[in-house]
């Protein structure tokens, strides 16, 4: 086996594809209902970063080329991000222990406190980091919307329930720039939600990290959709729904954050602009089958809202952490 760092800015198509055929052996055997990868905008989803983030990564190979494993390492401050993928047939042989003392000495010498990671259930992964000294800190379920078995008369019903005194407006691949203020103020909602000990959230969201992080979602291949309410006396949003359909499987979107501003809190706003998003995507991406949204455990009013539209529980993504420190003499030992 041979373990190189590898940068996919600079590397040949054909390691490209490489790098794909390993991530959908990974995937066809841990989650095998779904949908493979394909090699649209893949180059820049590898590759492209937040302003202050950067992204180093590390393949395994045997003599002939073939790719065996994957490690990434996203910066966050000092706080370093790691994927790792071993393809099944060469897990039990040291791929995995070696992509992850690569990324522990490199987290060593640039003075990282810790290492974050997601870990599947029901795949190896979990006890894997667990060896290696790994804490669970976080525990969100992941749920999936079939959209052939949506009840869209249903869905219509709720979006036209919207509470009096909201307007809703639906963006596609950006907001308007006076928006981006407003937009701010109520991600902030996000900073108070307990994330466990594995925080990667920013420290404060404004118009200029928004800006930033739709282009970057935009490059990676990743087409936002945001259904936005605003209170009409105030002017103020109220609440939001984010979504993206990713080039690299177009046929299941994934919902990112919906946030509901404490003062204007109510089951009912919730329901009008997820439902709104459903219809938004049934109009503008028929291609799609499924959404797969991730909500913590204790988030009662928007797993209402989810089971509703018709999501139903898959599995969960757990949160690990480690002090790098100990993760580097773990290794040595």
């Amino acid at each position: 086996m041979r373990l190189r760092e590898w940068d996919p800015a600079a590397a040949p198509a054909e390691e490209i594809a490489a790098w794909l055929e390993l991530y959908n052996a990974v995937g066809a055997h841990d989650l095998p209902n779904d949908p493979p990868w394909v090699n649209d905008h893949l180059r820049e989803y590898l590759v492209e970063t937040m302003p202050g983030e950067r992204r180093t990564c590390w393949v395994a190979q045997e003599a002939d080329g073939r790719m065996l494993g994957f490690a990434g390492l996203l910066v966050l401050s000092d706080l370093g991000v790691l994927e790792l993928y071993v393809r099944p047939d060469a897990r039990g042989n040291g791929v995995g222990r070696a992509l992850l003392a690569a990324v522990a000495d490199r987290a060593s010498v640039e003075h990282f406190s810790s290492l974050g990671v997601e870990a599947v259930g029901g795949t190896p992964a979990a006890a894997f980091y667990e060896r290696y000294g790994f804490t669970h800190v976080y525990t969100e379920m992941r749920s999936i919307l079939p959209l052939s078995h949506v009840d869209w008369k249903h869905v219509e019903e709720m979006a036209a329930g919207l509470v009096s005194g909201y307007v809703v407006q639906v963006h596609v691949g950006s907001l308007p720039e006076a928006l981006l203020p407003a937009y701010a103020e109520a991600k902030q909602v996000r900073r108070a939600d307990p994330v466990g000990d594995m925080d990667v959230r920013p420290i404060a969201y404004d118009a200029d990290r928004l800006r930033a992080s739709l282009h970057c979602l935009n490059v990676r291949g990743l087409r936002p959709y945001i259904v936005v309410a605003i209170h009409e006396r105030t002017g103020v949003v109220a609440g939001l729904t984010e979504l993206v359909v990713p080039a690299q499987h177009p046929t299941r979107a994934d919902q990112y954050d919906t946030i509901i501003v404490p003062a204007h809190n109510s089951y009912g706003l919730a329901r009008a602009i997820k439902a709104r998003m459903l219809l938004e995507l049934r109009d503008r991406q028929p291609q799609l089958r499924e959404v797969q949204t991730w909500h913590a455990t204790d988030r009662v009013q928007l797993q209402q809202v989810n089971k509703e539209l018709g999501f139903q529980a898959d599995r969960e993504w757990r949160e690990y952490e480690v002090d790098v420190d100990e993760l580097v003499a773990r290794l040595a030992a």
